[in-house]
């Protein structure tokens, strides 16, 4: 359970982090400069909390998988990016290889270090 909060708060923090970047206009606004420094170290920090229970390529995986298509849809909720039919195709099939690395491994080896 405990690989599970660490992996959760690790994507909330990258998410945290990236949008903090789109916020920082290449690092001249100050604290939201200092927001991709924290939102970034505690995302890598909470990842390898989560790494202690997680085999890497499934942890790994889930925290790009998810961290990329919650960021995309950020960016067109909040800074109107392109949505497109492409778009969705490529978010589904994200999140769809993700489920798989999840429904690829046996029950028992699921959160046991490989």
């Amino acid at each position: 359970m405990k690989g599970y909060i660490a992996l959760g708060m690790s994507i909330f923090s990258e998410i945290f982090g990236t949008t903090m970047l789109k916020l920082s206009e290449g690092f001249t606004n100050l604290f939201p400069s200092i927001g991709v420094i924290v939102g970034f170290g505690l995302s890598f920090y909470c990842l390898s909390l989560c790494l202690k229970t997680f085999p890497l390529s499934l942890a790994y995986a889930i925290w790009s998988g998810m961290g990329t298509a919650l960021t995309a849809l950020i960016g067109v909720l909040l800074w109107r990016d392109p949505f497109s039919i492409i778009t969705l195709v490529g978010l589904v099939l994200i999140i769809g290889g993700v489920v798989l690395l999840n429904t690829s491994k046996s029950p028992e080896n699921v959160g046991k270090p490989s």
